[in-house]
């Protein structure tokens, strides 16, 4: 009984993936032919179809979970990243381990955000853009439905049934996998609302600010998500590769920083429109960029041409994504230069020393890293088509030009909220910087007094002391006034100045997050590392970037089956200045099928001792007989804040988007204020602090 209902499961879903395209298809037609011809009854049957279509896609994605679980090795998705021996929560994370299946979930988010954004945007202000949103909507969902159904469907059948599956890859067996996809996937997704916005706004010639609305809000939902997703990503590429960084730019990390960086770019303009008028043109490209940057990620892991622990094998999908990016990019060209005087702005810069110019200047830096990253990844493919060989780009290019702008990044992030809008005086200058340029220059005094000579190291950290100098200040004026106002303690001021203006402090916790995770950035200049082989009793002593000195003697080499898999793991005996702190173990493990054959290349599990001065982190190489370990053992200062600012971060991220209680009253006492630029806000510092 429960064989054939399992089997009626994935029959089911197989022919929905069939039947959502149709869906999607139909939605698609009649939402552009009901705005055309103003029919409202078409209008709304596209959208019903979009929520059929998001039905159908739920049940797709069952029937292949159902396969997933029940061991169908019949369907080659199933048997290609599963094994009968594959613990539970690995199975179900096997839904986004190979091409077919993440295409399906993708899908699955795409189409449950499109039902979202329609029946969300049925507001006064946005509803002459809702047929062309969710004609737009329903075309991208169609292709992917499509990829699915002709290129890369996850329900494709083998010619015959294997005894067992061959397993997942050993490096996605880990907890971080299980999460880092899915947050980067709803990341991505989230930028096609904004982006199917901007088409109607293009399209109706609606360009002035009712169109920002849902798009502000669904831009922070994808920026939300793609911080999470990225600081994730990092974290899983640390304690899974071995490797003892975080971020080594990578053509797919790559892929994931590049809509980041344009959607953290529009969430800054977007004031400016909303406040000045300004920024028009910038807001329009930004946002479509944003979609078209995640379309070009999701091409270059798929399409095979570039090599990445991250990436999927070469198939026909990536031509699939080619011609769609070109045509997106060619239909959305032609939008923006056939409105190009609809988009003018109705303000001119007033001053180049103003918080418009600021805002102007953070774009143009992120920008000027997307491009650089963008140059970076693209060069090699373009260097192969050219010239038949493939020069390699890495990570010396990529900091030589993003370190420097990384630091200006970082400057702009202190500066723009403490400059006023439109023009800026002496005198406000003057009040406005004394203590964070006083805070920076004694955090940078005080470190070269104490021996740092690390040129750039010296000049983040200098920078980080001015932007946290900015923050304070902010914070407690901001405080203090309500407490001088309202007669309330310090907790109850703060705290409420936090809930009456959420888009202002909320964007200051993601500029203290952001600006953590630089200073730990810089603490990696002064990374330790050694190789050394030993035996069992045998120690080695080792001075950290502290000073410290550290003895690791080993306990031996050991070896046993757990699982899925066959271990062979060294302990050290660690002790600091003489203090024994714990063993530190690593491993290499081998892992086999059901029938105890081996599946993929051996893989390592890192040691980590973590604490918030440095990771004290041990790779064992190998191993040379029967009891002598190859190890490096290397000592990686303040990884723990990277950790640390990301999450700070996505908390600033969570305060900014939540609902304001008094929305008439906060957007009049502060304006719309953009994530990473909180101090936008309509008034100057003084009377914003007051409040």
């Amino acid at each position: 009984m429960g064989d054939s209902i399992s089997s009626g499961l994935i029959l089911v879903g197989e022919l929905s993936l069939w039947v959502a395209m149709l869906m999607a298809a139909w939605s698609a037609t009649v939402s552009f032919a009901g705005a055309r011809d103003a029919r409202a009854d078409l209008v709304h049957s596209g959208e019903r179809a979009l929520y059929a279509t998001f039905g159908f896609v739920v049940l797709a994605s069952i029937g292949l979970w159902t396969a997933l679980f029940t061991h169908d090795f019949s369907i080659k998705f199933v048997a290609s990243y599963t094994s009968a021996n594959l613990p539970k929560i690995y199975t179900f994370t096997a839904f986004w381990a190979g091409q077919a299946g993440s295409l399906l979930f993708w899908t699955l988010i795409l189409a449950g955000y499109a039902a979202a954004a329609v029946a969300s945007g049925r507001g006064e202000r946005t509803r002459a853009f809702l047929p062309y949103v969710t004609g737009t909507l329903s075309v991208v969902t169609l292709f992917f439905l499509a990829t699915m159904c002709f290129g890369a469907n996850p329900y494709e059948r083998l010619d015959w049934t294997p005894a067992d599956g061959r397993g997942m890859n050993p490096q996605l067996q880990n907890p971080g996998m299980a999460i880092h996809p899915p947050m980067l996937y709803l990341g991505y997704v989230a930028t096609v609302v904004p982006f199917a916005y901007a088409i109607a706004a293009l399209v109706t010639r609606k360009l002035d600010a009712e169109w920002l609305v849902p798009v502000r809000r669904w831009s922070l939902i994808s920026w939300f998500f793609l911080t999470i997703g990225i600081t994730l990503g990092m974290w899983w590429a640390y304690v899974e590769l071995g490797w003892g960084g975080y971020w080594a730019w990578d053509p797919v990390e790559n892929a994931s920083l590049l809509p980041w960086l344009t959607g953290t770019a529009f969430l800054h303009s977007i004031m400016i429109q909303e406040k000045r008028g300004m920024l028009r043109k910038w807001n329009v490209v930004l946002v479509a960029t944003t979609f078209l940057l995640s379309i070009f990620g999701t091409f270059i892991t798929r399409s095979g041409i570039i090599q990445s622990v991250h990436s999927f094998a070469q198939s026909p999908v990536g031509n699939w994504f080619a011609g769609f990016l070109a045509l997106s990019v060619a239909v959305t060209a032609y939008l923006i230069a056939t409105r190009l005087k609809d988009l003018s702005s109705k303000a001119e810069l007033e001053s180049m020393v103003s918080r418009e110019a600021a805002f102007l200047y953070n774009n143009l830096v992120l920008v000027g890293i997307s491009f650089s990253v963008l140059w970076g990844t693209l060069f090699p493919i373009l260097s192969e088509w050219v010239k038949g060989e493939k020069i390699t780009v890495g990570p010396p290019f990529f900091n030589t030009v993003n370190v420097p702008l990384g630091l200006l990044l970082l400057a702009l992030t202190g500066i723009g909220p403490l400059i006023a809008w439109r023009r800026a005086s002496v005198q406000n200058l003057r009040r406005q910087f004394t203590v964070p340029v006083a805070v920076g220059l004694a955090t940078g005094a005080a470190l070269v007094a104490l021996g740092m000579r690390d040129f750039y190291a010296v000049v983040c950290y200098t920078l980080a002391g001015f932007v946290f100098g900015t923050i304070g200040q902010e914070f407690w004026k901001g405080t203090r006034a309500r407490m001088a106002m309202h007669g309330e303690h310090a907790a109850a001021a703060l705290t409420r100045l936090i809930a009456r203006n959420r888009r202002r402090y909320g964007g200051y916790v993601v500029h203290f997050g952001m600006v953590t995770m630089f200073a730990a950035f810089a603490g990696m200049a002064f990374k330790k590392e050694f190789d050394v082989t030993l035996t069992s009793g045998q120690s080695y002593a080792a001075t950290d970037p502290w000073g410290h000195r550290w003895t690791f003697t080993s306990q031996g080499v050991s070896s046993y089956k757990a699982l899925n898999r066959y271990v062979t793991a060294v302990g050290l005996d660690a002790t600091r200045d003489g203090m024994r702190v714990g063993i530190i173990t690593s491993e290499k493990r081998q892992h086999v099928d059901s029938r105890d054959q081996p599946t993929f290349e051996p893989s390592t599990e890192v040691g980590i001792l973590e604490g918030g001065k440095q990771d004290v982190y041990v790779v064992l190489a190998g191993v040379t007989g029967t009891d002598k370990a190859e190890v490096r053992i290397a000592f990686n200062p303040l990884v723990w804040w990277v950790w640390f600012g990301g999450i700070v971060m996505g908390v600033g991220g969570l305060i900014v988007m939540w609902p304001q209680a008094e929305r008439r009253t906060a957007r009049r006492e502060s304006g719309y204020v953009a994530v990473l630029q909180p101090a936008a806000a309509g008034a100057p510092p003084e009377p914003v602090g007051a409040r």
